[in-house]
């Protein structure tokens, strides 16, 4: 759990600042009527200048009575408690679990009048449930049942909650510090915080089958259905069960509201109550920087999406996108692959297609993302595809196979629109060598991690990115439209199989995936220097290198600079370039 995915202090304080979006996630969320195979699928970018990209393994485990767990906050490291262990836990691959339950999350932060709680973070609360919980709904229980018995400490978050039968979003932020009156030199609650308890407040809703959502980074919950009611106290009462009855599609914390209230946030009533503008209210930022990003993938499943274009630049808050939407199609795995590789191409926003994509068309624009000119205020686009990413997964939940079979981590590092999704099993116990923890770090070179690689080989290709990016994903679709039929393949094989039998089938396939993946990554590596060594780009017929009649090098190509590059050039030194 001692994880360096650290947000630096600046951007927690200014979360909504469209400055720092840059060290933020994406998550799409898809049910199972959306999908062509009937599994559902939540993926997840981990975006942050500072995350290593690894794959985190958590062995299933039984333990004594008395056994203490501590906590360490998933950002920094800090020591915050111990608390205590349940007796079984279960195996966690990355982000999932063996019994097919997946959760994302991405950070929206929030009214800054929330933060500052004591208790559980972010990230412990998700690996921690990931150990304890064996669906969504179970899932939901657990996580504010941890918030309501040890607290809540990070900002507000989104999560995206899925098992091979339900796709949840739940939302939440703490409930910052009560406040108190002094009467006889003793300190009292205020008579609106009398029932107050440290956590957070939230709100968790059911994903219709057959649509889709997503969140990136704004809360995107705002008026929910009410008709289970909280009369209780504490979420660990009996009456949390309600979440189990199937026909329950809603619940959120009791206090949900009346918190509001308390600290004069709200004063409506409560079946107009909206999470999002009481906790998490849109700005510019929020709209331009984060629901932009669940507009592009809205828009690529539903052509009718184009209508909140307006809405995604931030020029017309007012037509808010709706929390889910119907496709008009069905998707599989590599659509919803797909549909993380996005610059915001087609769109006025489209990032290939301005001066700032610079002479080759490269969607990437360093930081920092806003910028001021001659007394104006400029934005670099925040899209889902972004360099910094650490590593990002798309959890598909299969349940007509055996758990340990149907739960797939299509894993990833670096740059959604570079990397490569690679089948890791929830079964698996061994993590392959190129994503293991440990296995180098951000200040520390590992020629057999995959991170690096993958590094190495996108900041090459964004120095010449339209030729490029046609070489790298060649070798990308080629790999993992294998995977997608080695899959189909070993799912035959290993549903038949048993304990151990199956534990190592499921090994050995994913390792070896891993491996072909690190292998025809390095080849690609090589290929690409050779190629475009200099400025140049070499011949290449039949996927070999083209020579001379004695064996030298082809000349190679030199491609002019297109033709405003030129008309740019002349026009800020042309006077002295100019041939006399």
């Amino acid at each position: 759990m001692n994880k360096k995915k650290s947000l630096s202090v600046a951007f927690l304080a200014a979360a909504l600042a469209l400055a720092d979006v840059s060290f933020a996630c994406t998550n799409f969320l898809f049910t199972k009527g959306a999908t062509r195979d009937g599994s559902t699928m939540i993926t997840y970018a981990a975006d942050s200048h500072v995350l290593y990209g690894e794959l985190y393994y958590r062995k299933v485990a039984d333990y004594a009575e008395g056994t203490l767990f501590k906590v360490y906050d998933w950002d920094s490291g800090r020591y915050l408690m111990d608390i205590p262990q349940v007796a079984h836990t279960y195996s966690v691959v990355g982000n999932m679990n063996e019994h097919q339950l997946a959760i994302g999350e991405t950070t929206f932060g929030g009214r800054e009048a929330c933060w500052g709680g004591q208790g559980l973070d972010y990230g412990s609360l998700i690996y921690i449930t990931l150990q304890r919980a064996k669906n969504a709904r179970e899932a939901i229980k657990v996580l504010a049942g941890l918030m309501d018995t040890y607290g809540y400490c990070s900002e507000g978050e989104s999560f995206s909650i899925c098992d091979p039968n339900e796709v949840w979003i739940m939302e939440l932020i703490g409930k910052g510090p009560a406040q108190y009156d002094t009467i006889n030199g003793k300190a009292r609650l205020k008579k609106a915080f009398k029932n107050y308890r440290p956590g957070a407040v939230w709100v968790a809703r059911r994903v219709p089958d057959g649509y889709v959502s997503g969140h990136a980074n704004q809360a995107r919950i705002t008026t929910f259905p009410q008709a289970v009611k909280k009369s209780y106290k504490s979420i660990t009462s009996k009456q949390m069960d309600d979440i189990f009855r199937p026909e329950v599609e809603c619940v959120y914390a009791w206090d949900v509201i009346s918190i509001a209230r308390a600290n004069g946030w709200y004063e409506g009533e409560d079946k107009d109550f909206s999470f999002t503008d009481v906790y998490c209210p849109l700005t510019f930022g929020g709209v331009r920087g984060c629901d932009a990003r669940v507009y592009a993938m809205f828009r690529r499943v539903n052509a009718s999406m184009g209508e909140y274009e307006d809405y995604a630049m931030g020029r017309n808050m007012q037509k808010r996108m709706p929390l889910w939407i119907k496709p008009d199609h069905q998707v599989d795995v590599q659509e919803v692959m797909a549909l993380m590789r996005d610059h915001y191409e087609g769109t006025k926003m489209d990032m290939t297609q301005d001066v700032g994509a610079g002479y080759y068309h490269c969607p990437y624009r360093w930081r920092p993302m806003n910028w001021e000119y001659e007394g104006k205020k400029y934005v670099h686009e925040r899209a889902t595809s972004t360099q910094q990413t650490g590593f990002s997964f798309v959890a598909q939940c299969r349940g007509w196979l055996p758990s340990k079979v149907g739960g797939i981590l299509w894993f990833g590092v670096d740059d959604t629109y570079s990397t490569v999704y690679c089948p890791m099993y929830c079964g698996i116990t061994e993590i392959p060598e190129c994503f293991r923890e440990g296995n180098g770090s951000m200040v520390e070179y590992s020629p057999t991690s995959a991170f690096w690689l993958f590094n190495r080989v996108t900041n090459f290709v964004y120095s010449r990115y339209d030729s490029m990016i046609v070489d790298l994903q060649r070798v990308q679709r080629g790999l993992e439209d294998g995977f997608v039929k080695d899959v189909a393949r070993n799912d035959a094989v290993a549903k038949g199989l048993k304990d151990a039998d199956l534990t190592a089938q499921l090994n050995q396939f994913s390792n070896e995936q891993a491996q072909k993946m690190f292998e025809d990554w390095t080849q690609l590596d090589h290929f690409l220097l050779v190629k475009y060594m200099d400025g140049n780009i070499k011949y290449v017929k039949d996927g070999k290198f083209e020579t001379t009649q004695y064996g030298g090098c082809k000349f190679p190509r030199q491609p002019a600079y297109p033709e405003w590059a030129y008309k740019r050039i002349v026009e800020d030194h042309g006077d002295v370039v100019r041939e006399r």
